[in-house]
């Protein structure tokens, strides 16, 4: 009969067999990443951060990453879009500050088991384009079975080098990146699991460029979205105030996937 074995890690179908736990597994992919950040209204954000945690700035980060030449994926690809806001957590044994993932969309489902289950980012499917490119000009769209959610556009200004380059990289190489893995009961109002958990990851960024962009979320009716219209929509209730930044990075992203823990 299967057992599981004790320094194995598994997803399910558990019975099928897992990988021996290595702490030390380091996950690289080359990354293509179009980022818009914008003030919106604090006590609104406020809304969807959870208690423990204190909202830094009324920012929220929009981030489509095109990854390709994955090694876990045999050299697979895949896009998603992240959702974020910055925030500083207020825990018994930790306090740190990072990046509170509000949501993830991917369109390959590999990669959204793996990140729910083993490091609680909330991820989701929508078809997500790669990027259209007419330069200056970059443009990706996201949809859900044909409706479109979201928008993203983004006019290049220029490279960026120098000590602006040396920021850029320094501030990409290591980001907190922390989410809710929670695991409600079976039959049953509330959670088995609901724990905080900090993804330690990061991109060394090789080349950027500046410049202008927008983003523009619709909402959906449960008629076309049945599962997901309530996160589109409350994003876009979010107002976009004014753009912080927009920059298209090109460069290799570098997950500690089993280097996550849970925080307290």
């Amino acid at each position: 009969m299967f057992r599981p074995q004790d320094d194995f890690t598994y997803l399910m179908p558990v019975h099928f067999g897992g990988g021996r736990f290595d702490p030390g597994t380091i996950v690289t992919q080359r990354s293509t990443a179009l980022t818009v950040s914008y003030e919106t209204e604090r006590d609104l954000l406020e809304n969807y951060i959870p208690e423990g945690f204190e909202l830094l700035a009324p920012e929220v980060q929009v981030s489509f990453n095109r990854f390709t030449e994955i090694d876990w994926m045999q050299g697979g690809q895949y896009n998603l879009i992240n959702v974020s806001a910055p925030v500083r957590f207020h825990g018994k044994k930790d306090h740190l500050d990072g990046a509170y993932t509000l949501v993830v969309w991917e369109n390959k489902t590999a990669p959204i088991l793996g990140g729910r289950e083993q490091t609680g980012i909330p991820k989701i499917y929508a078809d997500i384009e790669d990027l259209h490119i007419v330069r200056p000009h970059y443009a990706t769209t996201v949809s859900y079975e044909g409706n479109t959610f979201l928008t993203l556009d983004f006019e290049a200004a220029g490279e960026v080098t120098g000590q602006d380059l040396d920021a850029l990289k320094s501030g990409f190489a290591s980001v907190n990146t922390i989410g809710w893995r929670y695991i409600p009961k079976v039959g049953a109002p509330g959670a088995d699991l609901s724990q905080f958990v900090l993804y330690p990851q990061g991109m060394e960024v090789e080349s950027a460029q500046a410049g202008t962009g927008s983003l523009r979320w619709t909402e959906l009716t449960p008629m076309q979205n049945p599962v997901q219209y309530y996160i589109i929509n409350s994003l876009a209730s979010l107002p976009v105030k004014s753009v912080a930044q927009a920059v298209l990075t090109e460069g290799r992203a570098v997950l500690h996937a089993m280097g996550a823990r849970v925080i307290e």
